[in-house]
C-alpha cells in the first residue's frame, strides 16, 4: 500500500445536491458535485469532504495537492485504502 494516491477531480460547485460519482475528460476524474458556490475556497472545501466520505477515509487524509482555483483539481490521499482503485472504478460507474 502506497503512503499516498493523487486522485484527479473535477469539481461542479452550486449542483442542487452534493454527488460523487461518474467520470470527466480522457484522463477520467471523478467527478464531485457540491452544492456550496466557488466563492472563497468552499467549494473546494466541501469537495475535499465529499471525496473523504465516498472513499471512506479521514477528512485529514484527503489534501488539496493542485488546482484550488480550478474546477479541475488533483488530491492527494494519504495513507489509503488498500482497494483504493477498487473504489475510485465503483465510483467513476
Amino acid at each position: 500500500m502506497p503512503p499516498a494516491a493523487k486522485v484527479a477531480v473535477r469539481v461542479k460547485p452550486g449542483a442542487a445536491r452534493a454527488r460523487v460519482g461518474g467520470s470527466y475528460g480522457d484522463a477520467g476524474a471523478l467527478v464531485v458535485a457540491v452544492t456550496e458556490r466557488a466563492v472563497d475556497g468552499r467549494a473546494t472545501a466541501a469537495a475535499l469532504r465529499a471525496v473523504a466520505k465516498a472513499l471512506g477515509v479521514p477528512r485529514s487524509a484527503v489534501t488539496l495537492l493542485t488546482g484550488a482555483v480550478s474546477r479541475d483539481k488533483v488530491l492527494l490521499v494519504a495513507d489509503p485504502p488498500a482497494d483504493l482503485e477498487a473504489r475510485l472504478a465503483a465510483l467513476r460507474g
